[in-house]
């Protein structure tokens, strides 16, 4: 797409109150979803992480690594198992994902983000007791636990010395567990005291209407999420995303929002612009 000058210019003057608002405040981006497969859309979030970063805003990068995951258990011959939708770990697989997403994906993401002109420094849980966990207790997953404690120490010495913090949820306690990435992101955008979190998915954001996109609920209340429950229109695989987006409003998050990681630069239209994207929790 060609634009003038005059257009950039209008663009670039618009920007500026949001990054005024901004500057200095922590951000919390969740990375995950198509966004991570598609090499357009990697590129485009890198670039806008980076811009951010550039402008004053702390930004902290929390990862997934579902697919890669998926992969390295295919070479290995292991098939994957989900209970209600949550990967079971075993031993084995638990080797794989700390090899995975503390490894390969953690340093891609470092090296993408160098690349595109910022500076970045790949962490895992396990890093100066970042992430402590427990077995999660209400269901057999194996090796996936729930968060315990989160010390931000870590990332917040790496903000202070002016990188980008791009953290794997593996975390320790009596043994390693995988930590689902949403509500590791929620944790840390709480204990940071964050400005905003934002969980990138693969759909609009909340729709009342699933089959329909045009139904996007812009601005929801937390004190709404129960009533939205009660009416299905929070069902399915929207309600521990939109769990996490709660907690951590009520741990002290300004806002909340899930959006399209579809969306090309989805981030610097939700955060520098008039028109947001996806659904916004206060």
């Amino acid at each position: 797409m060609n634009i003038s000058n005059l257009e950039r210019s209008n663009v670039l003057v618009q920007a500026l109150p949001y990054i005024q608002k901004y500057y200095n405040k922590t951000v919390v981006i969740k990375y995950g979803g198509n966004a991570m497969i598609n090499e357009e859309l990697k590129h485009a979030v890198m670039t806008d992480i980076v811009l951010l970063s550039l402008v004053g805003l702390k930004v902290v990068l929390v990862h997934g690594g579902g697919p890669e995951i998926n992969d390295m258990l295919k070479k290995i011959g292991k098939e994957s198992k989900f209970v209600n939708g949550l990967r079971y770990t075993d031993k084995e697989t638990m080797d794989i994902v700390q090899m995975v997403l503390a490894g390969k994906v953690n340093k891609d993401l470092v090296q993408l983000l160098e690349q595109n002109g910022g500076k970045a420094i790949g962490l895992c849980g396990l890093d100066g007791n970042m992430i402590k966990a427990e077995r999660h207790a209400e269901t057999d997953l194996g090796l996936v636990g729930d968060i315990t404690e989160i010390n931000v120490d870590p990332i917040n010495d790496v903000l202070h010395k002016g990188y980008i913090p791009v953290i794997s949820t593996v975390a320790g306690g009596d043994e390693v567990y995988n930590i689902n990435a949403d509500t590791a992101a929620a944790r840390i955008a709480a204990e940071l005291g964050a400005e905003k979190l934002i969980l990138m998915t693969d759909i609009r954001g909340l729709l009342r209407d699933k089959d329909d996109e045009d139904t996007l609920i812009n601005v929801v209340h937390v004190s709404e999420v129960q009533s939205l429950k009660a009416k299905k229109i929070i069902s399915g695989g929207m309600i521990p995303k939109i769990d996490c987006c709660v907690e951590a409003v009520r741990r002290g998050v300004k806002r909340a929002h899930i959006i399209d990681g579809r969306i090309e630069h989805s981030i610097l239209i939700e955060l520098l612009s008039d028109e947001g994207v996806g659904t916004m929790f206060l």
